[in-house]
């Protein structure tokens, strides 16, 4: 076989394979110019824009941690006031031998007496009781007094288990029950001490309160940084424990793929890159740093400068690391829940493996004629 034939037909063949693009060849996904390709200016359904100053902050939106006035002006319930819905353990000690409720020195317990809507309880031998609106140990006293006409000298003890009445819920991973709200329960915090604790990072924590039809959010370590926060709790409230599950995906030219949690409330563009494993130099083009997201039409019109945007849109968000100011644009950008940050590939990656494409048959070609020969 003709050497020089063999040479020129895997010339052919390497410079068809280089004419024919990257499309034939191994790669993360779409490069630079071909999302610009897509973007509305060329006849396709995303924004294409470039991140500057302004745009970072227009883009950002505020995560709001933290309970409105609303329930930061809820004052703190009378915890000794016993409540419709509560439920009451009642002991009655007697001094004689044979007692209407039991015996000498044994304790009749009356355990999970529930206060009615109207706010009574009945009790054997003292009847109906007007319980609601009254401390524990009122009510001990008219107990006392009532029960003293049926058996001499009686000993009352009235404390108040959980119940509707003051009591709140919690719920999350590892805490949960129902909890009366006390004198050390009155705050939030002081809930979620009782309930066993947090059993999560606080920086990944957000406790949420449901109240009605009223519900607030803030992460645990604002809880505790910021005292206002700690706000008083009412009858009924239900605390909702739960660790983030917000989540960013990260694809392309960049040391770690794949879908990632929020390690912090907030993070930037050029902390999930870090996050991500950073940048490769001989892969990555750090003029092409995508990040993608259906941005709401409110959003989407400050950033572009309209006011005809009614529904959310596609956005490319376009960050330059090599520009001056290209690291803090990147610092002041905030990553979103659901956001992709794409990396692509930098164009002299591609070449070398266009230019690696257009070699190999020739190389093969020198083997099978030394194979030949």
């Amino acid at each position: 076989m003709n050497f020089t034939k063999v040479i020129k037909f895997a010339t052919i063949l390497g410079v068809s394979a280089a004419l024919a693009g990257c499309a034939i060849l191994p790669r993360t996904g779409p490069n630079k110019s071909e999302i610009y390709k897509g973007s509305v200016n060329k006849g396709g359904n995303a924004y294409v824009i470039g991140v500057d100053d302004r745009v970072a902050k227009t883009a950002n939106l505020a995560l709001r941690s933290g309970f409105s006035a609303e329930f930061r002006n809820s004052g703190a319930v009378v915890t000794d006031l016993v409540r419709p819905g509560d439920v009451l353990v009642i002991s009655v000690y007697e001094n004689v031998e044979i007692g209407v409720l039991g015996t000498a020195g044994v304790p009749s317990n009356l355990n999970e007496i529930q206060v009615d809507r109207s706010g009574n309880i009945f009790i054997p031998y003292a009847g109906r009781i007007r319980a609601a609106g009254r401390t524990p140990d009122n009510l001990r006293r008219i107990l006392t007094n009532i029960l003293a006409s049926q058996t001499p000298d009686p000993q009352v003890i009235v404390r108040r288990a959980s119940g509707g009445g003051s009591s709140v819920s919690v719920i999350g991973s590892g805490i949960q029950g129902v909890y009366p709200i006390e004198q050390e329960t009155t705050h939030l915090s002081g809930m979620l001490a009782r309930a066993g604790g947090v059993n999560t990072e606080p920086e990944v924590t957000r406790i949420t309160v449901v109240r009605g039809k009223n519900r607030g959010s803030i992460w645990l370590r604002d809880l505790y940084e910021h005292v206002d926060q700690d706000i008083h709790l009412r009858p009924g409230d239900r605390i909702i424990v739960e660790e983030d599950i917000r989540r960013f995906s990260v694809l392309g030219a960049i040391s770690s793929q794949g879908l990632t949690t929020f390690p912090k409330p907030t993070m930037s563009a050029l902390e999930a890159v870090a996050y991500a494993g950073g940048l490769s130099g001989q892969t990555s083009d750090p003029t092409g740093v995508f990040v993608i997201r259906d941005e709401p039409a409110s959003v989407a019109n400050t950033v572009l400068n309209r006011s005809d945007i009614t529904e959310p849109v596609r956005m490319a968000y376009v960050l330059n690391l090599t520009k001056a100011n290209g690291l803090f644009t990147a610092r002041d950008f905030d990553i979103r829940d659901g956001d992709t940050l794409y990396v692509t590939e930098a164009p002299y990656y591609q070449f070398t493996k266009v230019l690696s494409s257009l070699l190999s048959p020739i190389s093969t070609a020198g083997q099978i004629n030394r194979t030949l020969e």
